[in-house]
């Protein structure tokens, strides 16, 4: 029985396959990619301290591989990758502004805290 209701997608493709071969190739490079920085970072957290790595070290390159895999998700997978500069510019720097606006807040809650613990010892 053939069912009438079910989309045919194929049919509102707006691309030739060429192009349908450079899209899928994109998204294949991305999740390997994506996939093989996540396997680094659940190997270096099983066994970087095994490794003889320095935990500063550790934390650094974690820091960074994730800043990675957020750039490549929010370049292909929400196509800012493909947009102008200034509109690049317009969406990508209010959120780093409230990154580091976050990043003064905790440091300085961290700061506060460790103060008072030293200063007030006895009620802790």
């Amino acid at each position: 029985m053939e069912r009438d209701d079910i989309i045919e997608y194929s049919l509102d493709a707006h691309h030739s396959e060429e192009e349908g071969v450079k899209i899928r190739k994109k998204i294949y490079f991305v999740t390997i990619l994506l996939t093989a920085i996540t396997a680094v970072e659940v190997g270096l957290g099983v066994w970087w301290h095994s490794l003889g790595l320095p935990h500063t070290m550790v934390q650094y390159a974690f820091i960074i591989m994730t800043l990675v895999k957020a750039g490549y998700i929010v370049a292909v997978f929400m196509h800012l990758g493909d947009e102008r500069r200034p509109f690049l510019i317009t969406v990508v720097v209010p959120y780093g502004l409230f990154i580091a606006y976050l990043v003064f807040i905790c440091l300085n809650e961290a700061t506060t805290w460790m103060e008072s613990r030293i200063l007030y010892n006895w009620l802790f």
